[in-house]
């Protein structure tokens, strides 16, 4: 199945029916009065969290869903059915935009989560309610109210506790592999990882954590290179970020300048991001002779002038990496207990999350509007030239790339 985490839907509540203007019919009542009856309502639209969904595929393929409209009013003061609802369901974690206004109507993190985005329309009256003492035959009754028309925009950001970050090839897929049950793809070359990977770490008794392996980053993925910030997003809802150096590159790179251009992303694409809490793992320490590590790994905190936590791992021989596992949970634990005993730092914790969604969203925007103005200008770049290729003289000119 295609990881796919955005999608543009339209979606239309249904109708109300009209009521109706009708009058009693009976042997031996000639004034039997109106009886005409009400419209029924048009259907809702809602989306609901559903937890055996895991993207937005489907979304990409049927991009409008209409509800019923209501049926409209009988004689006998009888009422219109109205429509059945409709539910859309979407993974955990999805947030609901209306493209109209840029509000966020809501985020799906519950498994069975509903939302209403879209009401559908009341029923019209039948002439029944316009009778009065000086009106005892009304022949009035109105229609139903059109149900809301909506453009939504679904996005997806993985709901994880931890998230990896580093280049690729620093060892984080292998390192989800060590400590979960997520079986993401390695291989010993750049972009191993497409798609982000989720993971429970399982520590023991009702211990557990969520991770993440985001896609790896390179220089420039904040301007669009590479995989850009495509799936950048989606460690905005994570607690830490766990960032991983390869200490003895295989492409003979400096590990220092490795870990800056990571920094230096998170900080350009969104400052919030990179004040998240980060540890430090200085990766793949069994390339390295026992007795040039210390040295080395002193060498890179010290050039970093990094003053966080490190720890150093073997991802391969699974050295190390039960002390970064066991650090998360407590961590993780302390600042869970600390939000239910402390209701300012909760609410402290949500506002931060909330600057940091809408940070990531407002930066994602801007990167794809930069994106595409690149794209046009390149291909009236390209179309100017094609132009120019006509000389006066005759001399047909040949570009050769």
């Amino acid at each position: 199945m295609r990881f796919i985490d955005e999608a543009v839907v339209t979606v239309k509540a249904g109708d109300g029916g009209n009521g109706i203007a009708s009058f009693r019919r009976e042997k031996y009542v000639p004034r039997g009065g109106p009886d005409g009856g009400d419209g029924g309502s048009g259907g809702d639209v809602y989306v609901i969290a559903d937890d055996n969904t895991n993207t937005l595929v489907d979304y990409r393929y049927t991009r409008r869903y209409d509800a019923g409209r209501g049926e409209n009013g009988q004689s006998k003061n009888c009422s219109g059915k109205g429509a059945d609802d409709i539910f859309l369901p979407v993974p955990i974690g999805t947030t609901i935009i209306d493209t109209e206004t840029d509000e966020v109507l809501g985020d799906m993190i519950e498994e069975g989560q509903t939302l209403l985005i879209a009401k559908g329309g009341d029923g019209g009256l039948g002439n029944t309610h316009f009778k009065s003492s000086t009106n005892q035959a009304p022949r009035k009754a109105t229609s139903g109210f059109d149900g809301e028309l909506k453009v939504l925009k679904f996005e997806l950001k993985v709901v994880a506790d931890v998230g990896l970050v580093g280049l690729p090839n620093a060892g984080k897929s292998t390192f989800i592999r060590q400590v979960s049950a997520a079986k993401p793809k390695v291989a010993d070359y750049p972009f191993t990882t497409l798609v982000p990977n989720l993971g429970v770490v399982d520590i023991g008794r009702h211990r557990s954590f969520v991770m993440a392996d985001i896609p790896g980053l390179i220089e420039g993925a904040s301007e669009g290179a590479g995989l850009g910030i495509r799936f950048l997003k989606h460690v905005a809802r994570t607690r830490r970020l766990l960032h991983l150096v390869d200490v003895q590159p295989i492409d003979g790179s400096d590990p220092v300048e490795n870990a800056n251009i990571i920094l230096n992303e998170l900080e350009r694409f969104s400052p919030e991001l990179a004040n998240l809490p980060q540890i430090l793992v200085l990766n793949k320490i069994d390339q390295v002779a026992d007795e040039d590590l210390n040295e080395l790994c002193t060498h890179i905190v010290a050039e970093l002038g990094w003053t966080g936590i490190v720890f150093r791992t073997s991802t391969l021989t699974g050295e190390g990496v039960d002390a970064v596992k066991y650090h998360l949970m407590n961590e993780i634990e302390r600042e869970r207990e600390r939000e239910e005993e402390d209701p300012i730092f909760a609410e402290a914790q949500k506002e931060r999350f909330e600057r940091l969604e809408a940070e990531v969203r407002l930066n994602t925007e801007a990167q794809r509007e930069a994106y595409r103005a690149a794209r046009k200008a390149q291909r009236e770049g390209a179309a100017l030239i094609d132009n120019d290729n006509d000389d006066d003289d005759g001399v047909e000119v040949v570009y050769v790339p």
